[in-house]
């Protein structure tokens, strides 16, 4: 089992986009580890969650779980197909948690008109209370870069943020339209600027969605965005 020490020795060992943007933990306490061409990073803090991710063969990722991803609160995170096939093969019992989405896509995108970065972050918040208020990003929260909007004269009518983008994959959450405007595109409008202007600036642009959201992750199809199942394998209580 060979210790992986930086993001370059990461992006080196695995072109799977959730390791390579899992990596931005190794500036900021975590690890990585590579075995028979499967790779897993420990992540201290990435997007509110203690993760190990895991990437690779089968037998390999089977081996890094064993050997790191128990801890307290640890949540060892890899795509769904992946996971079942390592659970099969742990000696003791393993459960999956609730699965959801990982989408991204590389490339470039035109940037749409009406969309801006926002010079502040008045009327984000009280957006996201009134129509995402499960959301993973807010306003002055770790991790979280700047926020992205489109206003109807004075008022914030959709939004959506950079957060948690690591080396070469731009990430996006906190997508939010407001309930009154819904149907008239905007949510569109503002992932499409804000993913145009993170594949500029990275390559890659990824975000998660929950699985039950299909608008949501027609939305993305539309924008070019693939997707695919991951979750969390726990021990078995």
């Amino acid at each position: 089992m060979r210790r992986l020490r930086t993001i370059a020795d990461v992006q080196d060992a695995s072109d799977d986009t959730l390791v390579r943007w899992a990596a931005q933990a190794l500036s900021s306490g975590g690890a990585a580890w590579e075995h028979r061409g499967a790779v897993a990073v420990h992540a201290p803090c990435l997007t509110r969650r203690r993760r190990l991710v895991l990437s690779g063969p089968a037998e390999g990722v089977a081996s890094l779980l064993a050997a790191h991803g128990r801890g307290v609160e640890l949540r060892p995170l890899l795509s769904r197909e992946l996971a079942l096939e390592v659970a099969d093969l742990m000696p003791t019992p393993w459960v999956e948690d609730k699965p959801f989405g990982w989408m991204d896509r590389s490339g470039t995108l035109d940037l749409p008109e009406e969309a801006c970065w926002l010079s502040t972050t008045n009327g984000v918040e009280p957006l996201l209370r009134e129509a995402n208020p499960d959301s993973w990003a807010w306003p002055g929260e770790k991790g979280v870069r700047r926020w992205a909007g489109v206003h109807e004269g004075d008022q914030l009518v959709a939004t959506a943020a950079e957060a948690w983008s690591s080396a070469d994959v731009g990430f996006m959450m906190g997508v939010a339209v407001h309930p009154s405007h819904k149907g008239r595109g905007l949510g569109h409008r503002v992932c499409q600027f804000v993913a145009s202007s993170l594949l500029s600036l990275y390559g890659t642009c990824a975000l998660f969605v929950e699985n039950y959201n299909a608008p949501a992750i027609a939305l993305y199809r539309k924008l070019g965005f693939a997707h695919r199942d991951v979750t969390t394998l726990l021990p078995a209580v």
